[in-house]
């Protein structure tokens, strides 16, 4: 059984899922569910993600991961994989990606970063078009360059003070 519990973060509710043991997905957005629990401390995995959103959301680089527990393709796997390497407050290309993962196609690329369904911790917001631009992130792209900018701490872009709790359904 999936368990999921919402994170109330800056930029919206944030739906956390897992099996138990390990994050199954973070998705942007309230997803409202039978088996979203009341008590989100009572649960370690979501406990340390938690805590590893309200560093990040704190601008702090947390140095610690939850476990996770991504679902798709050995092909997909590689390209999440790929994206975990991509350092913090950096981006890359999915040209780049896709030469790192030994496919030729930057649009394939792009398809498996589009089916990440663990946004932030596996950091599918930092990589950016060919130009630099910012292309494709399907939570919007003011969110994309909110996280782009938190990470950077870019002083062009005020944020707002993080509100960091979790709020449970």
């Amino acid at each position: 059984m999936e368990l999921t519990a919402i994170y109330d973060s800056p930029l919206g509710p944030i739906t956390l899922a897992s099996d138990g043991d390990a994050i199954t997905g973070l998705r942007f957005g309230a997803i409202e569910r039978m088996d979203t629990i009341d008590a989100i401390d009572s649960i370690e995995i979501f406990r340390r993600t938690r805590c590893w959103l309200d560093l990040y959301f704190s601008g702090q680089r947390p140095d610690f991961l939850p476990p996770l527990k991504p679902s798709g393709t050995a092909f997909q796997q590689r390209v999440w994989q790929t994206l975990m390497e991509i350092p913090y407050g950096e981006t890359t290309t999915y040209g780049a990606i896709a030469r790192r993962v030994g496919c030729r196609s930057a649009q394939a690329v792009g398809q498996a970063v589009g089916h990440n369904h663990i946004a932030i911790i596996v950091p599918c917001h930092r990589v950016v078009g060919s130009d630099g631009s910012m292309t494709g992130y399907a939570y919007g792209i003011e969110r994309k360059e909110y996280l782009l900018a938190l990470e950077s701490k870019s002083p062009a872009s005020p944020l707002p003070p993080p509100r960091g709790n979790v709020v449970t359904r």
